[in-house]
């Protein structure tokens, strides 16, 4: 079937609109008719390279729809079910998901190919030429077939540009907070960025009870935001930060800090580190540049016993989490609408990019026409 969706077809490029061709489901696998996609960071990393894939990509990670269609073999849903894609895999067998840890699936392997697991495309362009798919899915065409093991089943009540942002940004930030700095009870956190993602690194540690949630981002507008979501305190960097998390802390440094800028470098994180006291936690979401390395004194970490630790997709297990955080929501707990800053078309989508850049959004989310 034709299918119309933003590509981006090499490194520095702008996206463009595209007819494509779209191939049946196979085995396990299912095609969805995307609702909205949310408009994530990742997505521009592959546009400036900090993220290497195999382009021509069809953009878009963060999504939601109903199930259009299965490939045979499929068990985990069903035609008409509303869904939120996972950005990674969940195959529920492999050592990792075994474990409960969904988020390092072995069946992400190789998702830079943008191509299936069993090594061919679902995407085509009108000469015949393969086109990969961000993160397998490529949510910013209005149809797209992947695995069935990329589908969380949802509530039909939730609307489909609150339900995408689950897919991703609300899932990392949350578990960035809950998982894997660990927040507890009155403690005092830093969040460095606070945008799509580091805005629900706000919403988790308040979640789990701390005490001083401080934000730190040079951006008025988004300082503004995260103190709506739930940050006690908002400052533009963290030398302006840390005389008042040193006032509240008795000099010690911040209980953790969560690194979720809109791209990292090794000073960055360096800085982050520093932050944080004795047996402090450090998690970095963001990516970015590989160089400079990051800037860790060894006697620092291990003389004041720091934790310093990489988090993918919120350190968390989609299949249960996607929904339990969809229940906060409706239940008034988890503040998602608010996310949504301006909607865009396909069209629209360098614009909603511009936007992200110069600060204007929370989250941009791409609403499909079909």
């Amino acid at each position: 079937m034709q299918v119309r969706g933003a590509v981006v077809r090499a490194v520095g490029d702008k996206w463009t609109a595209e007819t494509l061709e779209l191939a049946d489901p196979g085995p396990g696998e299912v095609r969805i008719k995307v609702m909205a996609s949310g408009l994530c960071h990742s997505d521009d990393h592959i546009v400036t390279g900090d993220s290497v894939v195999d382009l021509p990509f069809v953009g878009g990670h963060e999504g939601a729809g109903i199930i259009d269609a299965v490939g045979p073999g499929v068990t985990r849903v069903q035609v008409g079910d509303h869904v939120a894609t996972a950005y990674l895999p969940m195959c529920g067998t492999c050592t990792w998901c075994a474990q409960g840890m969904q988020y390092i699936c072995d069946n992400g392997r190789d998702v830079q190919t943008g191509f299936m697991l069993d090594g061919t495309p679902r995407f085509f362009f009108s000469d015949g030429t393969p086109c990969g798919a961000m993160q397998r899915l490529g949510t910013f065409a209005n149809y797209l077939v992947t695995s069935q093991e990329q589908c969380v089943k949802i509530d039909d009540d939730i609307p489909f540009e609150i339900a995408c942002l689950v897919a991703c940004g609300v899932t990392t930030g949350w578990g960035a907070a809950v998982n894997g700095a660990a927040v507890r009870p009155r403690e005092t956190v830093i969040v460095m960025g606070v945008g799509g993602v580091g805005i629900n690194a706000v919403q988790g540690a308040r979640h789990a009870g701390a005490m001083h949630i401080v934000a730190v981002d040079p951006v008025e507008f988004k300082r503004e935001s995260a103190l709506r979501f739930g940050a006690t305190h908002a400052f533009s960097s963290i030398a302006e930060a840390m005389p008042f998390v040193h006032s509240v802390t008795n000099g010690q440094g911040a209980d953790a800090a969560i690194v979720t800028v809109g791209r990292v470098d090794g000073a960055i994180i360096g800085e982050a580190f520093s932050a944080i006291r004795k047996e402090g936690r450090c998690a970095v979401v963001s990516i970015g540049s590989h160089e400079p390395g990051i800037e860790v004194n060894p006697l620092e970490l291990v003389v004041y016993a720091k934790t310093l630790r990489g988090v993918l997709f919120g350190n968390s297990n989609p299949s249960h989490d996607i929904p339990k955080l969809l229940s906060y929501y409706k239940s008034g707990h988890l503040n998602l609408a608010d996310l949504v800053t301006r909607t865009y078309t396909v069209e629209q989508v360098n614009e909603a990019y511009e936007d992200m850049h110069a600060g204007r959004n929370l989250r941009g989310v791409l609403v499909h026409e079909h």
